[in-house]
């Protein structure tokens, strides 16, 4: 069983997920999405096996809570 997205990739499945996590493993980012700066936070959190999307990640312009 593969134990990170890019263990999957390399075994070849295409549809794995990481387990289910509430957000406390790894912290959320302000980062606008399509910026270098979510994009490098995204592969991040895929080199360490983790879910790509923190509940509270910045989704928009005007979410900056």
């Amino acid at each position: 069983m593969p134990t990170s997205v890019l263990e999957a990739i390399k075994q070849g499945f295409w549809d794995y997920e990481p387990g289910d996590s509430e957000g406390d493993d790894f912290a959320a980012t302000k980062a606008l999405p399509g910026t270098g700066e979510k994009l490098e936070i995204l592969a991040e959190r895929v080199r360490r096996g983790l879910p790509l999307w923190h509940p509270s990640d910045r989704r928009s312009y005007d979410d900056n809570d």
